[in-house]
């Protein structure tokens, strides 16, 4: 099967998932995130995403991700560009593999999406107010290397991204609403089944 958003850099073959195939005012550059340099439940999320309906039908990996969260409760997104996770480098460096037989770098599939759609390379960036990274990252650390925070990563321009602590506050307040009523309606199917059966009083609680 294949898939978007998935790909590897051409200099040392290391995957990489990428969420921005080009950034407002920068045609060249894109952002990826190295999923070698991930934790195991950040990696394994990531991937379900993308291989998820969401991830698939997403025009950019970034627009899912902004809707998806965490096994923690953090926003996927959020959580990727408060701990560096998300790296702008050459789209030049990028080679697109959807599947084991199929590869193409990532500045000629753009230009191809482009001409297709009849707009120029820099059309194809997601429009934002939000600043983009001023540096490019070196993504040929060690597979124990930390990558540094990228500040002012772009964000997709929608209402829905995720990005300040308070944000993040309604957020988890809103998913804990969600959950509390999800155990409570499960409880309830659950006395429903097998109502909960009283402890019978012992004869000195009886006589108390």
């Amino acid at each position: 099967m294949a898939l978007k958003h998935v790909g590897r850099m051409v200099n040392n073959r290391r995957r990489v998932a990428v969420a921005y195939r080009t950034i407002p005012g920068d045609a060249t550059q894109c952002i990826v995130v190295p999923t070698e340099n991930l934790m195991a439940d950040e990696h394994d999320s990531l991937i379900r995403l993308i291989e998820s309906n969401a991830g698939q039908t997403a025009n950019e990996l970034a627009d899912a991700m902004t809707r998806a969260v965490l096994p923690d409760g953090r926003n996927m997104l959020a959580a990727f560009h408060q701990t560096g996770r998300l790296v702008k480098v050459p789209t030049s460096n990028v080679e697109m593999v959807p599947d084991n037989q199929t590869s193409i770098r990532l500045d000629e599939l753009n230009k191809v999406i482009a001409e297709q759609k009849g707009v120029s390379i820099d059309d194809l960036a997601i429009t934002s107010d939000r600043p983009i990274p001023k540096e490019t990252i070196d993504v040929n650390a060690k597979e124990d290397t930390v990558l540094p925070v990228v500040e002012d990563v772009v964000a997709p321009d929608t209402q829905t991204d995720v990005l300040t602590d308070d944000q993040l506050a309604a957020q988890y307040r809103s998913q804990a609403d969600t959950m509390f009523k999800e155990a409570k309606r499960l409880r309830e199917q659950a006395e429903e089944l097998s109502p909960t059966k009283k402890k019978a009083k012992t004869k000195s609680e009886e006589s108390a």
